[in-house]
């Protein structure tokens, strides 16, 4: 169940703190918490140079920096050991790049296998990496809940340096050094920073503690990456994750880096034109294909390498994988539907096969939770034969759910309130419906009604380039800055056509009070049955939309993306 909110007047202090501010601009800023001018110029105008924190107020950061220098003035075998994600992969990207540019060689990436070795910092890797004389190990994005293998590693003369911004559960690992700002003690101004923004804030103070012959700002080439991993990990996009953000886009549309030209153009995303939703509806999807349906290193090696013939073949094999991605869900979601409405809808949704990828477990859970708006839980098998799978849901805490069911049904669990992972003993496989149900009765009271919430009420002649200029000032947006959403009531469908190559996609022609036509787009629309829109010309509709620039083809068009159709 929705319920909209639509945003109310301002207050007449805010009012008055705004004046200078065209009405919708000042809305847009008090909606999302901004209610001071200063604030707002701040918002409207980041300063990377102003808006940046020292590095070295991570804790940590000191000793982090300096066992990294004696490895590299040593020449000390170094692993840069990374999540497989887009996030981990982009951060041993930029790590890769410092150590190339300032000659430093004698360094290996590792990046486990998500099918195979699955999440974390693992004992087996550890294993192999003390047979190939490896001092100096540094997790990206993973390594602050594996105790035992940093444990192994330290045993073992390799050193551990943890870079990793995920939640603290318990003891901490007995590492040489840990970058983490969720720790209690840490004084950052930031915790909120995604793993590869870490990483970078690693190499700002390597770069303010070496003696490396550098050019004045180098460092700021990588923000390509750091954007990518931001926007893809949906951080909240606030301090330093907004300059990130802002100032990587920049960096993005004139980037050098061949293999973002090559996934960009595969992509069909014009490199001078790339936005937000680029990255998280088309780049960052392609990154993580590489792991789900075969081998990180795919995504890695491409980042990374300067070889136009290596970049080009890569792109190509990246482009099977997404592909083949895109295909394997469908089935799957599918066939998922289907069991789901022989079995009828449940409060919650537990479906599986034992084919299914678990690479794909939560991009299904997500399909379905987004069409039946319960609690999903998907699962498959890993190669080992195991069961384990993602879970999603808006409204209900996943993680306490699952900490209702009896202790020893799952082998793990983990995550966040509305998304996380788990594996299931074999023998339970068959109860693991009945188990999520009855631990549901207990908390199904406690879940909450999901809020929409409108920035404002406008008409169609309120679709205009004026006040896109005002939106865009917002930009970018994403977790914590959430694209403005505009309710249109009462407005008339005059044309509509299906389009796609699966004809999934509807373009709906509405006309403002000057007889201009105002299209609206509605991608993977519900409102196509049989590859025939629902929708009727002539139809009065409530609309939920967001404004939206197409560039599609090298056109400049304004147009409305649709979020909902309420009537």
């Amino acid at each position: 169940m929705e319920k909209i909110i639509l945003g109310e007047d301002l207050p007449e202090k805010i009012k008055e703190e705004f004046k200078e501010y065209p009405e919708l601009l000042g809305q847009l800023l008090f909606y999302r918490g901004i209610k001071t001018k200063k604030e707002a110029d701040i918002f409207l105008n980041p300063d990377y140079d102003k808006g940046i924190y020292d590095p070295f107020l991570v804790k940590g950061m000191d000793l982090a920096v300096e066992r990294i220098l004696k490895a590299i003035k040593d020449d000390q075998k170094i692993i840069i050991y990374s999540d497989y994600d887009a996030d981990g992969i982009p951060g041993a990207v930029i790590l890769s790049d410092f150590f190339k540019k300032i000659a430093f060689l004698n360094y290996k990436n590792y990046i486990p296998n998500r099918l195979n070795e699955g999440y974390g910092l693992h004992k087996s890797a550890i294993e192999s990496f003390k047979e190939d004389g490896v001092n100096l190990l540094i997790t990206i994005d993973c390594g602050i809940t594996d105790v035992e293998s940093v444990q192994l590693a330290m045993e073992n003369n390799i050193d551990v340096i943890i870079t990793d911004h995920h939640l603290i559960n318990g003891k901490l690992p007995p590492a040489f050094a840990i970058l983490n700002s969720k720790q209690e003690d840490d004084n950052y101004p930031d915790d909120m920073l995604c793993g590869t923004g870490l990483v970078y804030k690693l190499i700002q103070a390597l770069i303010e503690k070496g003696d490396f012959d550098l050019p004045k700002g180098w460092e700021k080439w990588l923000l390509d990456m750091v954007a990518l991993a931001t926007l893809a990990d949906m951080v909240p996009l606030k301090k330093e994750n907004r300059i990130f953000a802002k100032y990587g886009l920049f960096v993005m549309r004139k980037s050098p880096r061949l293999g973002l030209i090559k996934l960009l153009k595969k992509a069909w995303v014009r490199q001078n034109d790339i936005v937000e939703e680029d990255i998280s509806f088309m780049i960052a999807p392609r990154i993580n294909a590489a792991s789900r349906m075969g081998d990180p290193q795919i995504a890695f090696d491409l980042l990374s390498s300067d070889d136009d013939v290596v970049v080009e073949n890569l792109a190509k094999e990246l482009e099977k994988l997404n592909n083949k991605r895109k295909t394997t869900v469908a089935v799957a979601v599918r066939k998922a539907n289907k069991k789901i409405k022989e079995r009828g809808v449940k409060d919650v949704i537990v479906i599986g096969d034992s084919e299914w990828n678990i690479g794909l477990s939560g991009l299904i859970a997500s399909s379905l939770q987004r069409e039946y708006k319960k609690p999903c839980f998907v699962w498959g098998t890993d190669k080992s034969g195991a069961y384990c799978g993602s879970c999603r849901s808006d409204n209900v805490d996943l993680v306490e759910l699952m900490n209702l069911v009896e202790k020893g049904f799952f082998k793990h669990t983990g995550g966040h309130r509305q998304a996380g992972g788990f594996g299931v003993i074999s023998e339970q496989i068959h109860f693991f419906e009945e188990k999520i149900l009855n631990a549901y009765e207990k908390i199904k009271d406690k879940s909450e009604e999901t809020k929409v919430f409108v920035d404002k009420k406008l008409i169609l002649d309120d679709i205009n380039w004026d006040n896109w200029k005002l939106i865009e000032k917002m930009a970018p947006f994403g977790m914590g800055n959430q694209k403005p959403l505009f309710l249109f009531e009462n407005i008339e469908i005059i044309d509509m056509r299906v389009f796609g190559k699966t004809s999934n996609h509807l373009e709906i022609i509405f006309k403002n009070t000057k007889g201009e036509r105002i299209k609206v787009i509605d991608f993977f629309s519900d409102y196509i049955v049989d590859k025939q829109s629902t929708l009727k010309k002539g139809q009065k509709i409530k609309l939920l939309a967001n404004f939206e620039k197409n560039n599609f083809n090298g056109s400049k068009e304004l147009q409305l993306r649709v979020f909902d159709i309420l009537s």
